[in-house]
């Protein structure tokens, strides 16, 4: 790698040093787009070599490709020809619960969500009957935070993100989104909102930006969120001068040589390389899958065990990604693309 070549554009002389783990972060990331790709045939099982893989849940390899990603940016993004403010109203809203069944019933309750049928008041008055139902409005795949508990006494979490949106509305938010010149612009903005830290934000940030309202490259920053510390620290001994959104970039700039140095046969998102999402999403999988590969290798969180166990869902997934990105012509295809 180039030195010279960091977020900072800083020269970093003491490069990093890969532990016995790093050669698994580019054979598991080679499996996972394998079985990716097989799950488009509803018709074939799963097969994997990999042990792990075929026994644990991992998302895939590009985080667009995720069940929920795909619902977001199909049903949610280019449902219809929405304004930009409706837009992002609707990703952030989308997001904020980041669970299908939330929006679906949202949806079915109020037949279009815009900015102008939103009613904080109607919207919790369905949302509390889930609650008292014992169903969860939430995904437990990250960690959404509510307000603070002394500021917001007696505020249900949703009732506290449902305000938060009108707020946001109130203040034109969504209209601000449309004309940042940036993707770190829109990141700080984010970063800017009640409650939202550093990884909410880039995450929100990405969500963004599938969208045709605006159009940054992935690649412009990251924000290494725990989960991709915890790998990228399984994967080197040292980090030397590097911190983890250098690794990253390092890792996106070199995954053609690495690849091809182990001998692995990658095929990326049609034509579309690993970008900077992608590989900070593969340290937080390549973190749990070295809890059972690599298990001396403890990490900071010192976590051993996989939880969630691979389970087929019966509903395949009609692949869509944002048409800007010029690859859907390709699905229909059945192509792939080193």
């Amino acid at each position: 790698m180039d030195a010279k070549i960091t977020n900072l554009g800083l020269v970093k002389s003491k490069k990093p040093i890969p532990s016995k783990a790093f050669n698994s972060y580019w054979k598991f990331a080679t499996e996972r787009q394998n079985v990716f790709f097989q799950s488009m045939d509803p018709t074939q099982n799963r097969f994997t070599t990999d042990e792990i893989i075929g026994i644990y849940k991992f998302t895939n390899a590009y985080r667009a490709s995720d069940r929920v990603s795909q619902y977001l940016i199909k049903d949610v993004i280019y449902a219809h020809n929405y304004s930009p403010e409706d837009t992002f109203f609707r990703i952030l809203l989308f997001k904020l619960f980041n669970k299908i069944e939330t929006w679906q019933l949202l949806e079915n309750t109020f037949e279009e969500i815009t900015i102008k049928n939103f009613s904080v008041s109607k919207f919790d008055k369905v949302l509390s009957q889930v609650m008292e139902s014992k169903a969860a409005i939430y995904s437990a795949a990250y960690i959404i935070p509510s307000g603070s508990a002394a500021k917001y006494k007696g505020v249900r979490k949703h009732q506290f993100h449902l305000e938060l949106i009108a707020s946001l509305i109130k203040s034109k938010f969504f209209h601000v989104i449309q004309d940042a010149v940036t993707l770190m612009e829109i990141y700080h903005l984010l970063l800017n909102i009640e409650s939202f830290g550093k990884f909410l934000s880039y995450q929100y940030t990405i969500d963004f930006n599938y969208s045709d309202h605006i159009n940054f490259s992935e690649n412009e920053f990251v924000v290494p969120g725990p989960g991709s510390k915890d790998g990228i620290r399984k994967c080197f001994a040292d980090l030397g001068d590097y911190d983890e959104a250098d690794i990253i970039r390092m890792m996106t700039e070199e995954q053609h040589k690495h690849f091809e140095k182990l001998g692995l046969d990658f095929h990326n998102l049609w034509g579309r390389d690993l970008h900077l999402i992608d590989c900070q999403n593969l340290f937080c999988e390549v973190d749990k899958y070295c809890r059972v590969a690599h298990p001396e290798i403890t990490g900071i969180s010192k976590r051993s065990r996989i939880k969630q166990r691979y389970t087929r869902t019966p509903t395949p997934i009609d692949f869509f990604y944002p048409p800007k990105w010029n690859i859907n012509y390709k699905i229909n295809l059945n192509t792939t693309t080193k």
